[in-house]
């Protein structure tokens, strides 16, 4: 098949979006001819220097941005770059409909930004549509608001208006309406595509891990469980949560046991107030900003990992905790809600703070005083992340996609007109 792939953001040997944007382009030009929609100014760099160690003969790069604005990162992923990324989907269309005239796509695929609130205006060309999997639908209770200073509630605030605009906006629901497939990363998002007026809605999570990653964590030794050791990998940031791993860790009061946090961030500071105000200062290190060798590193000489977040719609760090043999604590919302089933790890409601410290102060103490616990999710963690996680696996998975995508749109009479019949 000719497939176009739309991945604003695409880098090879990254996380979060880029990693989204390179590993589904990498995997699918496995199994059809690929071509990928992407900023120069970000990543074309990168991508070239990977495909001239590693050639990928059916994967096909098309560079471009504004013409009036042709540094996409100069704001950061301020406001600025989100209306950078906006315009960019209406130029993206004009391109493709350009190249369809000479290549003939038979599917477009709509990858990243992972974002169900803006349209993907691919969605407008004559051929299956699929559009994610996306997410953002999730929001942080109301109840867990109480915690925020006034500065990341303002946030929570404008991320929630930033939403409804684009849920207004006319554009989305014409992506949704048009997509043959909508993916959701999650329930909540789920839900929110159903409004938009997306007719076939599935949820699969946007987050992968290479076999390769896979490979090389499951070489780390199992958990012995002396210290107990539990670890938060994340952006210091207020919705992740890492505050209520520290009261949690404090309140399980287990004295032969250490936290390690990995990341940097703005709540820094607090944070290792907090740490001080818990008297757990003593059995609590920072290690800031560590590369991601080194972050694999420390996963591997702990026995679990915490990842509280409040609004993730996906999540890296529980894959590689999985790939390693750790299980994971976390809150049952967004994406670590549904990736965390109970033969993997805990996951505890999230009704308010007080209680989710409670209950995930009674996680640790579980996992801390039974190894063998520890090392039975661990064991279903690495099987579950070959079988369903692995970036092999989704690439041979959205070839299925598309073959079916493909087979049912050219069975639907007058399929020009389809978006007409859609409510």
């Amino acid at each position: 098949m000719k497939v176009l792939l739309s991945a604003y953001s695409c880098e090879p040997g990254k996380g979060s979006e880029r990693g989204v944007g390179w590993n589904i382009a990498k995997e699918v030009a496995k199994h059809h001819e690929v071509w990928v929609f992407t900023r120069p100014d970000e990543s074309k760099a990168a991508i070239e220097a990977e495909l001239a160690r590693n050639p990928i003969p059916n994967l096909h790069f098309v560079y471009f941005t504004l013409p009036f604005w042709q540094d996409s990162l100069r704001w950061g992923q301020s406001g600025a770059m989100q209306l950078h990324y906006y315009l960019w989907q209406i130029q993206a269309y004009f391109v493709a409909q350009k190249m369809h005239r000479q290549i003939n796509f038979d599917i477009a695929h709509h990858v990243t930004f992972v974002r169900y609130s803006v349209p993907s205006l691919l969605s407008l060309l004559p051929i299956p549509f699929i559009w994610g999997p996306v997410g953002g639908g999730e929001s942080a209770p109301a109840k867990f608001w109480t915690d925020f200073n006034g500065k990341n509630k303002l946030y929570e605030y404008l991320r929630g208006a930033w939403r409804g605009m684009g849920e207004l906006d006319p554009l989305t629901r014409l992506t949704a309406r048009r997509s043959t497939i909508a993916y959701a990363t999650t329930k909540d998002t789920a839900k929110k595509l159903s409004k938009l007026g997306a007719l076939q809605i599935k949820q699969a999570s946007e987050t992968g891990i290479s076999q390769a990653e896979i490979e090389q964590l499951s070489q780390c030794p199992p958990p012995t469980g002396q210290p107990a050791r539990f670890i938060n990998v994340a952006r210091l940031l207020h919705w992740k949560g890492i505050y209520l791993g520290l009261r949690a860790f404090a309140e399980a009061n287990l004295t032969n046991a250490e936290y390690w946090v990995v990341g940097e961030g703005p709540e820094l500071e607090k944070l290792q107030t907090l740490a001080k105000d818990l008297n757990i200062d003593d059995r609590v290190t920072f290690f800031g900003l560590l590369d991601r060798k080194e972050v694999l590193v420390k996963l591997g000489q702990c026995s679990a990992l915490v990842h509280p977040s409040l609004h993730d719609s996906g999540g890296w760090v529980p894959l590689e905790a999985m790939a390693s043999g750790r299980p994971i604590l976390c809150l049952d919302l967004g994406g670590p809600g549904e990736t965390v089933t109970p033969d993997i790890g805990i996951k505890v409601p999230a009704h308010n703070p007080e209680q989710a410290v409670s209950d995930l102060a009674k996680a640790m103490v579980k996992l801390a005083e039974n190894p063998e616990l520890c090392l039975q999710m661990g064991r279903m963690g690495q099987q579950r992340i070959q079988e369903l996680y692995s970036w092999e696996a989704k690439g041979k998975w959205l070839s299925k996609v598309y073959q079916d995508c493909v087979t049912e749109y050219s069975s639907v009479p007058n399929v020009d007109s389809l978006s007409a019949t859609q409510p």
